[in-house]
């Protein structure tokens, strides 16, 4: 497979079986996925974890992420720029048997030295093209009511706010919104 890129650096945006195909570039997103996501933690990021989350941790979220996507229940996508990994995404069914055609996109990360050059915007396209092939009618996902940046990313992609928590979210002392979007594949082609 061949990661490297354009001369503006576009990003390779891989899935799972990429992945699992390219032993080495399973090693750079095994090694580098809990080295990004510490570091944007340690900067402040709304990832879901206060502290920056031990490698172990991440290893066994990854590992329910990838059972999931080989049961059909999920999306695995992985920027690659130069086969260095530069940016992270996945949704996952929901596993209520009311709730199985429907999906949340949980994470979306990318390396700080890599935003604002529209990785995330490829993740998430990707991600969404996903979701719409194996038949997701609604992709929905929450986000910390300050990050602007990925509520504007969201919005510009079609996703719709249907919901907010007010202070929700607790980072030591400080409280914030949890904002909740959705894309309804149903009527979006």
């Amino acid at each position: 497979m061949d990661t490297t890129t354009s001369r503006d650096r576009q990003p390779a945006i891989l899935g799972a079986a990429d992945l699992a195909a390219d032993p080495g570039l399973a090693a750079e997103f095994d090694a580098a996925a809990p080295r990004i996501l510490g570091d944007l933690v340690r900067a402040g990021a709304a990832l879901g974890w206060v502290d920056p989350p031990a490698h172990h941790e991440v290893a066994a979220l990854l590992g329910r992420v990838t059972s999931a996507v080989r049961a059909g229940d999920g999306a695995l996508r992985a920027a690659f720029l130069d086969r260095r990994l530069v940016g992270l995404g996945y949704w996952l069914r929901h596993a209520r048997p009311t709730h199985r055609p429907h999906a949340d996109l949980e994470k979306l990360a990318v390396a700080g030295a890599a935003q604002g050059h529209g990785i995330g915007r490829a993740l998430t396209g990707a991600l969404v093209a996903d979701a719409r092939s194996a038949g997701i009618e609604v992709l929905t996902l929450d986000a910390r009511g300050d990050n602007d940046r990925a509520l504007g990313l969201y919005r510009s992609l079609g996703f719709t706010e249907y919901g907010r928590l007010p202070a929700y979210v607790a980072v030591g002392e400080l409280r914030y919104d949890k904002v909740f979007y959705m894309l309804d594949l149903r009527h979006h082609g």
